[in-house]
């Protein structure tokens, strides 16, 4: 086997090979066995594989290989810092094994294959670490500084490409789920008109979300609520507070009660992550709504002669941190044909703008036109054709006007 690249015009050539711009376009799995490939040529090597980060458990996890597929399908996790790939990981340098043994290399596979030396460098985007890309070989082999510089060259191509491609599997990712949590038809409810608005905004998918469900005795639930953060992490929570807080609603008929144990789950369950929730329990027999507000934005009333009025709710804390405290439930009767508006903060929210200043806008733009209308209103007014980066979720609910009476005749 070459144990080195002596020519220099070879070694152009290969590096050539390595980092070859068409790798971009690729999908990610494809991109992978091209790029691994490619390497493995290049560098007359044996084995090659990559191995990815996953930061919440900090370990190296066996993503594509060529020469060690069964790493990949034993799901091979390497601790940082521990063994070959973590100590490259770890440093945030390449390292050259001349020998392998239990010693230098904790995933048996590696020397119960057989591989006699090992060369692996850092997979590096922006000054982080996403993985580790190793080399092997089969028989012994002292790998050469010009080794080392392609496999680093290779390393950064790869890294760019893999940030960029996991990027945008873990946005769409985060976006179906988002999208699959949302209630696909709002539930008929009588003497009341209902609509609903979610916009992702042009950032990456947040933890905004509304819901509307049955409970029993002919009420129903009503929630608008927002994880704090970004991506598939806040997303994830979210499911999982509006699955906990269904499940809890049907315990009791009390929003304070329902948002505390949700908090006691997220508390337990989840690393510091906040959330505001405004849930309410409509009665629509009685045309009243009892609501809990957990750090989230009052809801806002629009009366029939035009005047509007944000709804005197004590905010409570977010959940999800710090101690339990008390919550208090407030009732409202909702008058006929007033619409009541549940919303997050990405509505009102602009930079260099201050809140209150946002919150009188949209005092001024809602109305108590059919609910379609008004929501359809409420985004053009405050959004139009404006990018955001932040989700809006949006929910109005408004009191039909009672038919007459026909008189007797």
């Amino acid at each position: 086997m070459n144990t080195g690249i002596s020519d220099s015009e070879e070694h152009l050539r290969n590096l050539r090979l390595v980092i070859d711009s068409e790798l971009a376009h690729l999908e990610l799995d494809e991109m992978l066995e091209q790029s691994l490939q490619r390497v493995q040529e290049a560098m007359a090597a044996d084995t090659v594989a990559v191995l990815l980060l996953d930061p919440s458990r900090q370990t190296l996890i066996a993503t594509a290989a060529r020469g060690l597929e069964e790493e990949v399908r034993q799901g091979v996790r390497v601790p940082l810092s521990k063994g070959f790939a973590g100590r490259i990981a770890a440093e945030r340098r390449p390292i050259a094994l001349d020998e392998v043994d239990t010693k230098s290399v904790v995933n048996p596979i590696l020397w119960r294959r057989g591989i006699r030396a090992l060369l692996g460098a850092p997979l590096v985007v922006e000054g982080r670490v996403i993985g580790v890309i190793h080399v092997g070989s089969l028989q012994p082999r002292t790998f050469t500084d010009d080794d080392i510089e392609m496999l680093q060259v290779a390393a950064d191509r790869i890294a760019l490409a893999l940030s960029a491609r996991l990027e945008d599997e873990v946005r769409s990712a985060a976006s179906t789920l988002q999208r699959s949590l949302l209630p696909p038809v709002l539930p008929s409810i009588p003497g009341f008109d209902l609509a609903a608005r979610y916009s992702p905004g042009d950032g990456d998918v947040g933890g905004d979300w509304y819901d509307v469900f049955p409970l029993s005795d002919r009420a129903v639930g009503l929630a608008v609520g927002d994880v704090a953060g970004k991506g598939l992490g806040p997303a994830t929570v979210m499911g999982r507070t509006r699955t906990a807080l269904r499940a809890y609603a049907l315990e009791t008929d009390s929003p304070a009660l329902v948002l505390g144990r949700v908090h006691r789950m997220l508390r337990q369950f989840e690393d510091e992550q906040m959330v505001t929730v405004i849930y309410g329990v409509l009665n629509p027999v009685e045309k009243t709504i009892v609501m809990c507000s957990a750090g989230h934005l009052p809801p806002l009333l629009a009366l029939p002669d035009g005047s509007t009025e944000y709804v005197d709710i004590e905010p409570g804390p977010p959940m999800g941190l710090g101690p339990e405290l008390e919550r208090r439930d407030v009732s409202l009767e909702i008058p006929e044909g007033a619409t009541l508006f549940l919303y997050t903060d990405g509505l009102i929210e602009r930079r260099g703008v201050p809140m209150d200043q946002g919150l009188e806008q949209l005092s001024r733009v809602v109305s108590t036109r059919p609910a379609e209308e008004a929501c359809a209103e409420i985004l053009q007014a405050l959004m139009g054709n404006e990018s955001l980066l932040d989700d809006i979720a949006l929910l109005a609910v408004r009191r039909l006007a009672e038919e007459p009476e026909a008189p007797v005749s």
